[in-house]
């Protein structure tokens, strides 16, 4: 597998009711060790988020996923987690939580680029 590199990824999801189990995928955060890449690529398709009611406050959403693009970025404003290395920064992500924004297991591959590959696995899994 030369020129191949190990990758791993997780899909978004919207959860607006954790205790129903219902969820919308709404993004992809891919990390790529070898090529120091940690991304995050997400929409808010609002006729599909409109399956979920009127209680969705997208302004809030919004400002929820760009906080975690941030932290992908390393910017120094989004927090201490957004200080540590870059594996950290995805496992800290992609860690089980129970809030409306959750992630799926990480699951692991190997690519040629990791930005085409983040976006070939949101047209995937999002759209």
């Amino acid at each position: 597998m030369q020129g191949k590199h190990l990758y791993e990824y997780a899909i978004i999801r919207l959860m607006p009711r954790v205790e129903r189990g219902e969820f919308l995928n709404i993004g992809v955060i891919l990390y790529c060790k070898p090529k120091k890449f940690l991304r995050l690529k997400f929409v808010l398709n609002v006729d599909r988020l409109r399956v979920f009611g009127d209680e969705l406050d997208l302004d809030d959403l919004r400002t929820y996923l760009q906080a975690i693009e941030r932290i992908c970025q390393g910017d120094k404003t989004a927090g201490p987690i957004a200080g540590l290395d870059l594996p950290s920064r995805f496992r800290w992500l992609t860690a089980t939580r129970s809030t409306i924004l959750q992630t799926s297991r990480s699951h692991a591959g190997f690519c040629d680029d990791p930005q085409q590959t983040m976006e070939r696995l949101f047209v995937e899994y999002v759209l």
